[in-house]
């Protein structure tokens, strides 16, 4: 996880640094913590950790962390997880993608192929829905995989469509991951600019992973702005850049387009 560490030259005065450095503290959760002790959520962010204890305090008076004072550590509460599904709840994208990602993974010469739809955050992009080949040999993603924005082709397929300013505030997130993560992801995002004004679409043949082929387009919900981005691909072995691009790129653009539509 990045160290909190908002840039003391470009002070916003909007900018409520409690309230963010809350939110950190509960995004110091990874998908096997169980619990996490103070010292656990000051070295994952950087803070000291009399400013822990005192956040802390606060999540659990709110009730979105519980407290284990015997053993001095925190869990996630049900209020956290109240937050996460009226998020869901609230992303009918999430719905009517599902029967066309499996009619585009179903309907395809290969059965190799799995399909995900995903929303951009911070620096990475995380699955809302997924399709998973049922072969033995496959790639398994779930809903919850997170992908690094800039080196993933369904990450590039949502930056070469989201609107400048927007764009300037991802690099900001970069920025604090060090100045040659943010050169690099410039660099990632000009590139994915490129490839889309060119085919319409993004690949990543072993960007993300070294044994993994994808490509990705956008998809745009009219209802509410929303930019996601939906990807075919599968283990580099069975899954080739020559298909991908010859047979399923046109299927992925008119299943964009589709749900693009269906507001």
């Amino acid at each position: 996880m990045d160290h909190f560490d908002p840039d003391p030259e470009n002070k916003d005065r909007n900018f409520v640094t409690a309230l963010a450095r809350g939110l950190e503290i509960l995004r110091c959760f990874r998908r096997d913590d169980l619990t996490l002790t103070n010292s656990d959520f000051s070295e994952r962010t950087g803070l000291p950790k009399a400013t822990i204890s005192r956040l802390t305090h606060t999540l659990c008076e709110l009730d979105y962390l519980v407290a284990d004072s015997r053993v001095g550590t925190y869990r996630l509460s049900a209020g956290v997880l109240r937050l996460g599904f009226s998020r869901l709840a609230a992303m009918d994208m999430r719905d009517r993608a599902k029967h066309e990602m499996k009619a585009l993974r179903l309907n395809g010469p290969n059965p190799f192929i799995t399909v995900a739809l995903a929303e951009q955050h911070r620096t990475e992009v995380i699955y809302l829905a997924t399709e998973s080949s049922t072969e033995g040999v496959t790639l398994m993603v779930r809903v919850g995989t997170r992908l690094p924005l800039f080196h993933s082709a369904i990450g590039k397929a949502i930056l070469a469509v989201t609107p400048e300013e927007r764009c300037e505030q991802i690099f900001g997130f970069a920025r604090t991951e060090g100045e040659e993560v943010e050169r690099d992801a410039r660099a990632c995002y000009q590139q994915a600019l490129s490839e889309y004004a060119a085919n319409g679409y993004c690949t990543g043949y072993g960007n993300w992973r070294s044994d993994v082929n994808g490509i990705a387009v956008p998809v745009h919900s009219l209802s509410d702005g929303r930019i996601y981005g939906l990807n075919v691909g599968g283990p580099s072995f069975r899954v080739k850049p020559k298909q991908l691009e010859g047979v399923y790129a046109e299927r992925l653009l008119k299943t964009a387009q589709s749900l693009s539509l269906q507001q």
